[in-house]
């Protein structure tokens, strides 16, 4: 028996990845945090699953529930919203099974923030504008940030920044990105991408917390800020240019193929 983290992705039952779907099929327990996983991601599971909300869980309890389910030889489930690589707690708790001796995987998922770019339709990363992304949040009513991992900090790259967890203080985080970005800095806020109430917000760091105030959002949003949002005019890819010599890479695949 394993304890599978699977990402569960952004909201969306068909933005789970094929891997995701089979296990969730076949497990016995599924442990979900109930205030961000979808019911209808929880309908992959089996009629006779055992449903576990751990939004009112702690760590250790959650961490309980799967040792019960291991002595039994019940297979486990571990729903982390998104991508359990980013934001997910997955850390402490598999810090916990190895204590235990109980065996664990992960399987990844579609991020939000992936799925934010997509109602967008922009990508992250365009020549000659932006190619860093700084996947990052704010510390208000949650563990501190590290030391230089404050917005301000960050800032001073001029990266793009995917900010979360943090709509309910996006005052606070035009504040801090102003005075490096500039009010006029194209900003984006996305709550509940992908799913059936999915609300894009578009408009600069001068008005963006306005229109999130008005709008009412207040949860499962992530904020995007950079340059990249309204981009036009860009390079195209040295990759795809007509002006890339392709001569040496046709030469090195022609002879991968006679070599077989």
């Amino acid at each position: 028996m394993t304890v599978h983290f699977v990402g569960a992705g952004p909201g969306a039952a068909d933005l789970i990845t094929l891997r995701a779907q089979q296990l969730l099929s076949r497990c016995s327990v599924c442990l979900y945090a109930g205030s961000l996983v979808p019911a209808d991601v929880l309908a992959h599971c089996p009629a006779d699953a055992t449903l576990i909300d751990t939004a009112r869980l702690t760590l250790d309890e959650i961490t309980a529930a799967m040792t019960r389910a291991h002595a039994a030889g019940r297979d486990v489930v571990r729903l982390c919203s998104g991508d359990p690589a980013v934001f997910s707690a997955i850390a402490e708790q598999a810090r916990r099974l190895d204590r235990a001796a109980i065996p664990y995987d992960v399987t990844p998922g579609v991020p939000a923030f992936a799925a934010a770019a997509a109602a967008l339709r922009r990508e992250l990363t365009v020549p000659g504008v932006g190619q860093t992304v700084v996947l990052t949040r704010i510390a208000q009513r949650a563990t501190p940030m590290p030391p230089g991992e404050d917005l301000p900090s960050l800032g001073r790259s001029g990266a793009t920044l995917v900010v979360h967890l943090a709509v309910q203080r996006a005052e606070q985080v035009v504040a801090e990105l102003v005075p490096h970005y500039g009010s006029d800095c194209p900003a984006a806020i996305v709550a509940y991408a992908s799913q059936d109430g999915e609300v894009v917000l578009r408009g600069t760091l001068g008005d963006i917390a306005a229109q999130a105030r008005a709008t009412g959002i207040s949860r499962t949003a992530v904020i995007i800020v950079g340059r990249v949002l309204a981009a036009e005019g860009f390079s195209d890819s040295h990759l795809y240019s007509a002006g890339r010599d392709r001569s040496a890479q046709s030469l090195a695949l022609s002879r991968s193929r006679r070599s077989r």
